[in-house]
This record gives structure tokens, C-alpha cells and sequence, in this order.
């Protein structure tokens, strides 16, 4: 990678930009303060009538199906667009999608209607948009049989976009360059809305790289690095939560250079 987690972190601190998020409901709260900890700043306007605006202002524009309808679904295309205009970068997190047929249906339907830079989901979304069959517990990873990284890297040719799957490894390609991060805790997994922090985290970051995958992976590590600390100063999910933004909030350059499992593939 071209510039180091902890440089894109501290140009996230520096330049402190808004990341407007359609996210959801579940973990919104999660999603604004992970953003916040980490020194930009959140907004989360979901009515189809403001969406546009707000992306005007916006720096990257975070999208989450988690508690999709198909109102949401239109929406999120309204600020897409305004996104695309101004070349803004989208994240998508396609979270639960092999679910439901509406689920799947309305994630395709995203990817074909706007741009969409950053697609994430963890390994049975990601599989089932690609047209795997798959199946997704609930918003928990189901089994996929077939190689991961290849999906990805195909998804990401055919979209002309960055893939992030998540899991054990993460994967992190935009079908010619691949990031595989190892960092996190089995915590984290345990408590819910981490993932959707995530993909906020990678929106932070993207809104201040334009490599995205690069700003993808480095977000992923400083993520996850916050979370092998936490669990160390944690009993349980409660104050692993607490320490989680805790950690976030003041992780240091010593420490990401230390801890961080990053790999690239040419």
C-alpha cells in the first residue's frame, strides 16, 4: 500500500470528513459514534426528500441494507446518484443479503441502478452477490464452498469497483490488487453492529484516499487492531464495546505498525 494505515487514520483526524450515512436502524448510534471516535464526522439523514443535499455536503456516502424497505431502497438511490454526480465515493454494505429473494433482488438492484465504489459483506453476502448459492443466517455468515478471494476479484472486475469481504481473513480486492488483513478478535463477532461499524470506518477512510482499496484495508486494520485491544481490557461484550471506541480513539502509529497483519497480492 502506497501510504500506511496510520497516515490514512491521521488524515481521517486532520481532514475530520462527513460521511453521510443511509445505515441501519439497528446499530445507527454505533455507526455515528465509531465515525465520530475516530475524528470525523457522522451524519445519518434518511428521508428521500433531504438525501440529495446531504450528500452535497458529504465527503463519502455509506449505505446499509440491514433493515432495508423498499422506500430505504429508493432513497439510497436518490443520494447515490447525488454521490455519483460529484464523485463521491459509495460504500455498500449488503448485509444480509442470501437471506431473503427481497434482500438479494434489491442489492442487485443498487449495483445496476448507481456507481457503487465499495461493495462489503461478509463471505455468504458476498458470495450470494455474486450468484453463488449461499445462504445468509439471518445477518451471520453462512458456509461457501467456493474460493473466496476468486469471487471477489470477479465481482470486482465485473462491477469496476472494490470488493471487502470480511471474515477470519479479510479480503480487500479491486480484481487486480488484493489485501488480505488478519487482524481482530473473536469478540467481535459477539457483539452486534460490528460489522456495520466497519463498513462505517471504511467510509471514513475512502471519504480521504482515493485508492480505495487501500483506504478499505487500512480501515479494516485500524478497526480491528482497536478490537485485539480492547478484548485484552474487556470481560465480556458490554465493556468490550466501551473499549472498542476507547481504542479507536487513541490508537497511535507505534501500535498499528506493531500489531497489523496486512498482506498484498499483485
Amino acid at each position: 500500500m502506497k501510504s500506511s494505515p496510520h497516515e490514512l487514520l491521521e488524515k481521517v483526524r486532520r481532514q475530520k470528513p462527513v460521511v453521510h450515512h443511509l445505515t441501519n436502524w439497528v446499530t445507527i448510534y454505533d455507526c455515528a459514534q465509531v465515525v465520530k471516535a475516530l475524528g470525523a464526522a457522522p451524519v445519518m439523514a434518511h428521508a428521500r426528500e433531504e438525501v440529495a443535499d446531504m450528500t452535497q455536503i458529504a465527503s463519502a456516502l455509506v449505505l446499509n441494507i440491514g433493515t432495508l424497505t423498499v422506500d430505504f431502497i429508493e432513497a439510497m438511490k436518490v443520494a447515490a446518484h447525488s454521490a455519483n454526480q460529484r464523485v463521491v465515493p459509495v460504500i455498500l454494505d449488503v448485509c444480509g443479503a442470501g437471506s431473503t429473494r427481497l434482500r438479494d433482488r434489491k442489492c442487485l438492484e443498487l449495483l445496476d441502478a448507481v456507481t457503487i465504489d465499495v461493495i462489503k459483506g461478509n463471505r455468504s453476502e458476498i458470495a450470494r452477490v455474486c450468484g453463488e448459492t449461499a445462504t445468509t443466517r439471518g445477518v451471520d455468515s453462512g458456509e461457501v464452498e467456493k474460493d473466496l478471494a476468486v469471487l471477489a476479484r470477479r465481482l470486482a472486475q465485473e462491477r469496476q469497483t472494490t470488493v471487502v469481504v470480511t471474515g477470519k481473513e479479510d479480503i480487500i480486492t479491486d480484481g487486480r490488487t488484493t489485501h488480505m488483513v488478519r487482524n481482530g478478535h473473536p469478540l467481535m463477532a459477539r457483539v452486534v453492529g460490528t460489522g456495520c461499524m466497519a463498513t462505517s470506518v471504511i467510509g471514513a477512510f475512502a471519504a480521504v484516499e482515493p485508492n480505495l482499496t487501500d483506504a478499505a484495508a487500512s480501515a479494516l486494520v485500524c478497526f480491528e487492531i482497536a478490537g485485539e485491544l480492547a478484548a485484552e481490557r474487556s470481560s465480556g461484550p458490554a465493556s468490550f464495546k466501551q473499549q472498542l471506541l476507547d481504542a479507536l480513539y487513541s490508537l497511535d502509529a507505534e501500535t498499528i505498525a506493531k500489531r497489523q497483519k496486512v498482506f498484498s497480492k499483485p
